[in-house]
């Protein structure tokens, strides 16, 4: 069993996006969730990005009922491949078997791995999804803040609940969906040398915020170069407090309730 660093304050938390159902975890993803619960893990959001990951999040939320939720979505570097019959069946059965969100989704014009069109397609009949099913999206950008700051509007004007997850944009994008309903997310991402967001997180209100480790990826500071975990939580949580000139404590557990109340978490 592996604890926290000493150094770090155990707070309670929610992971709101980890990737437990990424190879990565293959040898030890139970370990790693008990991990995570010794280091302070009420839940863990398990992302099912695709089918398969989709299925392996589902399973472990069944493995686990009080520790891990899942979800299910077409990742945008997916969309190529998009399917609406098929992959809305797939997503809608997840959802009904108990997947709290409906995502990843999203866009992405950096590494472009699928047409952009494709790529809106996709995110647009997912957010319908959402709206018909009164689940929440968990939306991936990147380097597509104009198309999907105009999404995130007309999604908020319909009613659809969402969170931009591991954010990196600018105050625009952010603003527009506060303003829209949504939740803005930030990862260990807020830790590295090169961030330059503080204001970005000083700026969104305290009911809307997030935070997540997009394990296996993204490792925070201090524990950079080793594969990344729910357990290092207690990380970013600390360097959100810095940021926002309040505790560990108050921001843990201001966290907490939002992520319960984004995803209708007991």
């Amino acid at each position: 069993m592996r604890a926290p660093e000493a150094s770090t304050p155990v707070v309670q938390f929610i992971d709101s996006h980890a990737h437990l159902a990424d190879p990565a975890f293959d040898s030890d993803r139970d370990a790693v969730v008990e991990a995570a619960r010794v280091a302070g893990a009420l839940a863990i959001v398990c992302i099912g990005a695709s089918h398969h990951d989709a299925g392996v999040a589902l399973a472990l939320a069944a493995r686990y009922p009080t520790s891990v939720q899942s979800t299910a979505g077409v990742h945008p570097h997916d969309a190529s491949t998009y399917d609406a019959a098929r992959d809305l069946e797939w997503i809608r059965a997840s959802l009904d078997a108990g997947a709290v969100a409906v995502g990843e989704c999203g866009l992405d014009y950096h590494y472009d791995h699928a047409p952009r069109d494709r790529q809106r397609v996709a995110f647009l009949d997912q957010l319908s999804l959402a709206r018909e099913t009164g689940r929440p999206v968990v939306v991936h950008t990147r380097d597509a803040e104009a198309d999907t700051l105009a999404m995130v509007r007309d999604a908020g004007r319909d009613g659809i609940r969402g969170v931009l997850h591991s954010y990196t944009g600018g105050p625009g994008l952010a603003e527009a969906a506060v303003e829209a309903g949504w939740w803005v997310s930030f990862s260990g991402i807020v830790t590295f040398r090169n961030w330059t967001g503080d204001d970005v997180v000083r700026a969104i209100p305290a009911e809307r915020i997030l935070v997540e480790t997009d394990a296996p990826y993204l490792t925070p500071v201090p524990v950079r170069g080793r594969r990344n975990e729910p357990r290092y939580i207690p990380h970013i949580v600390e360097r959100l407090a810095v940021v926002r000139g309040t505790s560990i404590e108050i921001v843990g557990s201001q966290l907490t309730a939002n992520a319960r109340t984004f995803f209708s978490l007991p």
